[in-house]
């Protein structure tokens, strides 16, 4: 469990330091839906 935190917590300071270099909150808010998307796919695809 304690692994998986600190995978959250690093890939939540890498999408801040993406957001930092972005500046366009359209794109920003694109890349936020789109790996969504992604991560639910990968997290919910029965394809084990």
């Amino acid at each position: 469990m304690k692994r998986i935190f600190g995978f959250a917590l690093f890939c939540f300071a890498l999408g801040m330091l993406v957001m930092i270099v972005i500046h366009n909150r359209f794109f920003g808010f694109f890349l936020m839906i789109l790996c969504m998307l992604a991560g639910y796919y990968l997290f919910c695809s029965d394809d084990c």
